[in-house]
């Protein structure tokens, strides 16, 4: 008896080590997801901070860019920026920048960057690009990923025709070369700011739409989505409460990469002359400007190249670092 007394116990204590076990073992698992945990491995990973540092640092850019030119143009324009209809004497165009000297002229501090073909200042005029590459590069992603979420989870929750009608108006925008749609699209409507957001942004709607379909497929048929069913809840609540906030992960990812996308086509299209126009100033436009003078003045279109090309850069770290945050098969 005492033996048998004994064993008990022992398979007892098995037992509640085995749940402890089990038990601790959970909550590992939930402590790897979440957006908390999300954020400790964002802040962790140093190529998703410099991402954010380059994204924080452009968008302060672009702030400060805004609110002078609502604010205080007066000021600045009389400050920095050197305009030869209002100072035609001491105006000198294509200026190298500062302690570099060319058979141009020298640089300057007045003109740190140098000056363009009409000797504006560069530095001034990369301040007030950043403005329209943020403002589009957020503003046409917002519209892509609102048209695609929207048509790919509402296809990938009711399939049959609903799915087929939907996801076959999408592909037939898929293969519409992405530059031509955007042309077409401005070519239509007006070569106006605006309407070159709405065009990068409708010809995004079928990245995000492919996108989430197809996590909706698998989460449509998880056991909270059936509850939610069986509960009465209306198909619209599930899509938009249930189904689509456990499918954003990915297509989070996608949203920060897709802002770079946006602002490489922009300035494609600035560069081809749709888009911002003259006198408001943008890094495709300033390349534009600046192809007649490269052996000039390389100066004139390698910093348009370069904010550009950081921008982008900063984006896609930031992409990169956020998806191994939010990838469950890293995690683990």
């Amino acid at each position: 008896m005492a033996t048998s007394d004994t064993q008990s116990d022992e398979m007892l204590s098995s037992d509640q080590t085995e749940e402890s076990g089990a038990d601790e073992s959970e909550r590992a698992v939930e402590s790897r997801v979440g957006w908390r945990y999300t954020l400790t491995q964002v802040r962790s990973d140093p190529t998703a901070l410099a991402g954010l540092f380059i994204i924080g640092f452009m968008t302060a850019v672009a702030v400060f860019a805004y609110v002078d030119a609502k604010l205080l143009d007066y000021w600045f324009a009389s400050t920095f920026w050197v305009n030869p209809a209002t100072d035609p004497v001491t105006v000198e165009a294509l200026l190298p920048p500062v302690g570099v000297e060319n058979g141009l002229g020298t640089g300057t501090w007045e003109h740190p960057l140098g000056t363009d073909n009409r000797g504006r200042d560069i530095l001034a005029r990369l301040f007030y690009g950043t403005r329209i590459a943020i403002q589009v590069g957020f503003i046409a992603t917002a519209f892509g990923l609102f048209g695609g979420v929207i048509v790919g989870a509402v296809a990938g929750y009711y399939g049959g025709w609903v799915d087929d009608v939907l996801m076959r108006g999408v592909e037939t925008l898929y293969a519409i070369p992405f530059l031509i749609l955007v042309i077409t699209f401005m070519s239509v409507f007006g070569r106006d700011l605006l309407f070159a957001m709405i065009g990068v942004g409708i010809g995004s709607i079928p990245v995000f739409a492919r996108l989430i379909r197809s996590r909706v497929l698998s989460v449509r048929e998880e056991d909270y989505v059936e509850a939610a069913r069986a509960a009465g809840v209306r198909d619209r609540n599930i899509i938009f409460r249930h189904v689509v906030p456990n499918s954003f992960a990915p297509v989070l990812v996608q949203a920060t990469l897709q802002v770079g996308v946006s602002i490489i086509i922009v300035a494609g299209l600035s560069f081809l002359g749709f888009g911002v126009q003259p006198p408001t100033p943008s890094w495709g436009q300033m390349l534009a400007q600046s192809r007649n003078y490269m052996l000039q003045s390389i100066w004139f279109s390698l910093w348009p190249g370069l904010a550009i090309l950081i921008t982008v850069v900063g984006f896609n770290l930031f992409g990169d670092g956020l998806r191994d945050a939010l990838d469950p098969r890293l995690n683990n």
